[in-house]
């Protein structure tokens, strides 16, 4: 299955070992920034949570920008810089010591990552065909997730609160990392470069824009079924889930920790199994079982809640099955989205059509926290299961009403084996 899943042009495949070995230095870091600020760095919960929340503002405002630089310039001319940038200001963690350089380095930061994902998405995309995307954006999703888990092992044995040079060591680790997909795109010359010319006229603009990018109706569908089940889901996952597991199923933090790994274990083991079984199956269809999924995930997390502290052990094992299950739905949708917004875009216009979708993110993670905090904490618990449930069976509504606006094509439904060539007519 690996070797299927491999694309077949060796560059992407040298991009996919970039992927894996940049995200086990984000595994380094990533469930410790608040900590690091908050203990080590002696910022108060309310600065570091400004600090952090700054981060995700200046990201999603810059993310446009960087679709249409990736668009105009190549993939190439935006990424390497960003990726130094995201080096650097990573790097600079290590300097942090006051609200303020705690701001400045978490710009440098978010304009490093602004166009980060867009552009390794269109350079992904453009060495590889539709027939192959999918199974390629799916294992770049178990690769980064492997990652990711592989660094927080290793972080997660290494740190230590007493000991600032411990956090000072893998945020320079996670620095570096960032620079191994740099270096292996500057041993590809000719990859990332702008996938159309200028024109004629020797304008160096390309036609449209994202307006031409909105007034795709298929495209529009796409993105407000992103936005909703995104919202429901992935948003949920930092504030709802935790807050909901810890303060009113009253799981202790450690469950957490656990139900989080089994997430990563979900991922890493049915990725590739999932990736082969959804191969020539409708794209729409299966975003609608993703959203069925998440509900399905909500619905065991409330089953948590309900059984509460009475079954202390029947409580965890929901929790941690929550997370699992959750995983399972993002091996779903990690292929098929970015494969369908590639689907749907010209080569002018790949790199806004990646940001639209990257963005995405970038605003549910605004939404999410928002509608999660003041229902857990006003003991509307219940209440905010139902929403969640909900919102992700309206996604799955809006991934079924998507299918009619498609091609078979643009669906995936006729990219399962390759069309012959016709045979010669009898003489």
């Amino acid at each position: 299955m690996l070797r299927r899943a491999l694309p077949a042009r060796p560059e992407a495949r040298r991009i996919l070992l970039g992927t894996l070995l940049s995200a086990i230095g984000r595994g380094l870091t990533l469930p410790f920034l608040f900590i690091y600020l908050t203990d080590v760095r002696g910022l108060t919960d309310n600065q570091a949570g400004l600090v952090i929340g700054w981060f995700g503002a200046v990201t999603l405002a810059l993310s446009p920008l960087g679709g249409a630089l990736i668009d105009r310039f190549g993939a190439r001319r935006v990424v390497l810089p960003c990726l130094v940038i995201e080096a650097l200001g990573t790097g600079s963690l290590t300097l942090v010591d006051s609200l303020g350089t705690a701001f400045a380095v978490s710009t440098l930061i978010a304009v490093g990552g602004s166009a980060l994902w867009s552009g390794q998405t269109t350079i992904l995309a453009s060495l590889t065909d539709d027939g192959e995307r999918q199974r390629v954006f799916g294992l770049q999703f178990a690769l980064l997730n492997l990652g990711i888990g592989v660094g927080g092992l290793i972080s997660g044995a290494v740190v230590d609160i007493a000991r600032p040079v411990t956090f000072q060591a893998i945020y320079l680790l996670d620095a570096l990392s960032y620079l191994t997909p740099g270096l292996i795109l500057l041993t590809l010359p000719h990859v990332g470069h702008r996938l159309v010319q200028s024109s004629a006229a020797g304008t160096g603009r390309s036609a449209g824009g994202y307006l031409t990018v909105l007034r795709d109706r298929p495209f529009r569908r796409l993105v407000v079924f992103g936005l909703v089940l995104t919202t429901c889901g992935y948003a949920q996952v930092e504030v709802g889930f935790a807050a909901y597991s810890i303060r009113v199923v009253e799981v202790t933090p450690r469950v957490v920790a656990w139900a989080l790994a089994a997430n990563t274990v979900m991922i890493v083991l049915s990725q590739l199994l999932v990736i082969r079984r959804m191969e020539g199956r409708s794209r729409t269809r299966g975003l609608a079982v993703v959203g069925a999924v998440f509900a399905t995930a909500w619905l065991v997390l409330g089953m948590a809640g309900l059984v509460g502290t009475g079954n202390a052990l029947v409580a965890a094992f929901c929790v941690v099955a929550c997370s699992a299950i959750f995983g399972f739905g993002e091996t779903m949708l990690s292929p098929v989205m970015p494969a369908l917004t590639n689907a749907l875009a010209t080569d002018e216009l790949r790199g806004r059509y990646n940001a639209m979708t990257s963005m995405i993110f970038g605003i549910s993670g605004i939404i999410g926290p928002v509608t999660a905090g003041p229902l857990i904490g006003a003991a509307h618990g219940r209440l905010w299961v139902a929403v969640v449930v909900g919102g992700c069976l309206v996604a799955s509504a809006l991934a079924l009403s998507l299918r009619r606006l498609l091609t078979p094509a643009q669906d995936g439904r006729a990219t399962a084996t390759p069309a012959r060539d016709p045979e010669p007519a009898a003489a």
